[in-house]
């Protein structure tokens, strides 16, 4: 092969290279993310800029000024309790591809084993602006014998949970393609409708309360979580999806709860039909008092 031909092969190989990397690694670093701070405290206004040095670094992270006047302009109850429809007017007004919330705070704790110690902490809340689905949710929790020292760990760990967000936004996209729901189940007919003659709606065997998490009542979790599944012709819940999403491990407890639920299926002239039904529980910290 004369030394001319194996240039043009070498050249060739190059545009090949180029082209793979100009197609492949880009599309990552492309998406778009915003990191709000609702709640506004030290702790969150301090994180927030040592989080964004690393997000910046696979994903373009937009201003915060622009994407808290977007936000703020969003009409919802709370924002660390969303759902899938103010979730996507959220992203659909920043105009990105994810947002995350961030609520961090340095709490005075008591044991008895320390007694008293300091605790930081921070929750972090990634949002998909497509779906409105909270794709990840952390707490990471630092302790130490004064305020300043937790903090100090809690910046710290900024360059680990980036990492952790990005590893698994890499694989939202598939996970999203992969949750269709199933089209064959209709929605629950208005009382006064003509469809709701002769209509009997799905009923569980037995209720069961759902799990106010541990981990929510040690932070003073308030919320709400709506959940819409669907109850097939024979009584079982063929699908569960959170529609109003609460973090803290909510989510888990009343989609864990409502699948463990034995149903009587919808009726229609006496025929078992398939239905999709919208379930809702409330979650608050009950006082000794109110036990």
């Amino acid at each position: 092969m004369t030394r001319k031909k194996i240039c043009q092969k070498f050249f060739s190989f190059c545009r090949v290279a180029v082209l793979c990397l100009i197609f492949v690694f880009p599309v990552f670093a492309q998406q778009k993310i915003a990191v709000l701070i609702p709640d506004k405290s030290l702790q969150s206004q301090t994180l927030t800029p040592k989080l964004k040095i690393f997000l910046t670094q696979n994903f373009k992270t937009l201003d915060d000024s622009l994407s808290e006047a977007a936000f703020s302009s969003v009409t919802y109850e709370n924002p660390f309790n969303l759902s899938l429809r103010e979730a996507k007017n959220v992203g659909a007004a920043i105009g990105c591809d994810y947002f995350l919330l961030l609520k961090a705070q340095s709490l005075r704790r008591y044991s008895f084993e320390k007694k008293e110690f300091y605790e930081s902490f921070a929750a972090v809340f990634v949002i998909s602006s497509r779906s409105g689905r909270l794709v990840f949710w952390k707490l990471v929790s630092f302790e130490a014998e004064n305020s300043s020292e937790a903090e100090k760990k809690l910046l710290n760990s900024a360059s680990d949970l980036s990492a952790e967000i990005s590893q698994k936004l890499k694989t939202d996209a598939k996970e999203e393609s992969n949750g269709k729901s199933a089209d064959n189940f209709e929605s629950l007919p208005d009382e006064n409708s003509p469809e709701a003659k002769d209509f009997r709606p799905p009923l569980p065997y037995k209720r069961i309360r759902p799990e106010y998490t541990k981990i929510a009542n040690l932070y003073s979790v308030e919320a709400t979580v709506d959940i819409e599944i669907d109850v097939d012709e024979t009584g079982k819940v063929a699908r569960a999806e959170i529609v109003r999403w609460a973090g803290f491990g909510l989510d888990e407890s009343v989609t864990e709860t409502v699948r463990k639920m034995n149903w009587r299926p919808a009726e229609r002239n006496g025929k078992t039909l398939p239905v999709r039904v919208l379930l809702r529980y409330n979650f608050k910290k009950i006082a000794p008092d109110e036990k």
